[in-house]
């Protein structure tokens, strides 16, 4: 009898095959990297918000008179204007969106770098792919089939055999951590065990563990899946207390990062975490909207890194974004598909209280094909810089093929 008919025979004697209807058995994906010395670079936090965020929003260039030409309705006011929801002036010329005043903390102190008139050079305006063209690091083409921080795992080797090397909070893992290399996906610790009575579900579970303690890659897989539930299980035995005080929304956003956090406070040994936000798609009233999410993502991200503030040196957060909103508003009062956008990066290893790029302008001698901001930094350029000076992999041909020459911003410093 083979061991895959002798598993299910298993699972039917127990019960587990029906118990499996009515409570989640759910087991993470996993490969294994190569073993050498283990890495030395930051913790990679990069956040995709999914949907196409209006840059010209988040990050006002409310020095450029263009901007409240075309934009009657949905433009942040004028720093000087007095008004209580105006733009929070930065250098005179760029100002931040009043729901990200958390982030000018971060802009004073020099851990937050802002880059404008960023993102991917493929004209698409499709979300599906421009997210795809992004998160494989390869704009215009799919060949690959592995993600840009997949392949950057790949090229660090390292000793780590933690299933948590590479996490994705989400249903689904990110295309950008798709690879050879161990990626465990979760939508909350908490839910990541056997729902149910324990010691009722006890002798299943070592049954199961039993039928994996052989030699094969299929017995690897099943011991780090158990590993992964054992790990996990100890977790949600207490409740997480975050460090200073930080306060996570009550959101899935607030949730993920406040998982995230406790997972790099815990030890298990994560190297990058890919965490989403959606709902950026402003269309139709934009204002209200992105007032909502800007402040979700505001404290969402000032929690955590008050959470980790003792690890913040060691710890780099990224913001990407399909590609950014039309300048010219539409008749909804929202903005339509665009170009250029905004990146943030944030941590302490980042030369902070800037806003990097080269201003194209909002002429519209300046724009890009139908009215869209025109790219002065290719996306690749802000995250290549990341992982040569912060993650310590020099290899950038091996992360971002076809690619060069890279033009670093220099808003991060070495590690």
């Amino acid at each position: 009898m083979n061991d895959t008919h002798t598993r299910r025979e298993l699972l039917k004697c127990t019960g587990l095959l029906a118990l499996g209807a009515m409570t989640p058995l759910w087991m993470p994906r996993f490969a294994f990297a190569p073993q050498d010395s283990p890495t030395q670079g930051d913790i990679l936090v990069c956040i995709f918000m999914r949907g196409a965020a209006d840059g010209l929003s988040m990050v006002v260039p409310h020095g450029d008179k263009n901007y409240y030409a075309a934009r009657t309705t949905v433009a942040i006011a004028q720093p000087k204007s007095g008004k209580a929801d105006a733009a929070i002036d930065l250098d005179g010329f760029f100002g931040l969106h009043p729901s990200l005043k958390p982030f000018k903390d971060f802009y004073d102190a020099g851990t937050l770098a802002i880059i404008h008139a960023v993102g991917s050079p493929d004209p698409t305006h499709s979300h599906f792919d421009a997210m795809d063209f992004m998160e494989r690091g390869t704009p215009g083409q799919k060949s690959l089939t592995s993600g840009w921080i997949g392949r950057h795992l790949q090229k660090m080797a390292t000793n780590s055999q933690s299933p948590f090397r590479a996490v994705g909070m989400g249903s689904l893992l990110q295309q950008s951590l798709r690879g050879p290399v161990q990626a465990t996906t979760l939508q909350s610790i908490a839910d990541f065990h056997l729902q149910g009575d324990q010691k009722k579900l006890e002798p299943f579970t070592n049954a199961l563990a039993s039928l994996y303690d052989g030699d094969g890659f299929i017995d690897g897989q099943g011991r780090q899946t158990f590993q992964v539930m054992n790990d996990l299980q100890k977790l949600t035995a207490s409740k997480y207390t975050p460090a200073n005080s930080a306060k996570y929304p009550d959101t899935p956003f607030g949730k993920a990062l406040s998982n995230v956090a406790q997972l790099i406070r815990s030890g298990m040994g994560v190297e990058v975490a890919a965490v989403d936000m959606g709902g950026w798609d402003t269309h139709v009233q934009q204002a209200n909207q992105l007032t909502r999410l800007l402040d979700e993502l505001a404290k969402s991200l000032a929690a955590f890194y008050a959470d980790l503030e003792d690890q913040m040196n060691h710890i780099t957060i990224v913001t990407m974004s399909e590609f950014g909103r039309r300048v010219q508003e539409n008749g909804s009062h929202g903005t339509d598909h665009g170009h250029g956008n905004v990146m943030f990066v944030v941590g302490g290893g980042i030369a902070g209280g800037k806003v990097y790029g080269d201003w194209p302008g909002l002429s519209k001698d300046a724009l890009y094909g139908p009215g869209d901001l025109t790219l002065t930094s290719d996306f690749r350029d802000i995250l290549g810089e990341i992982v040569t000076k912060r993650l310590q992999n020099s290899d950038l041909e091996s992360v971002f093929p076809g690619y060069g020459p890279f033009k670093f911003r220099n808003i991060t410093k070495n590690t």
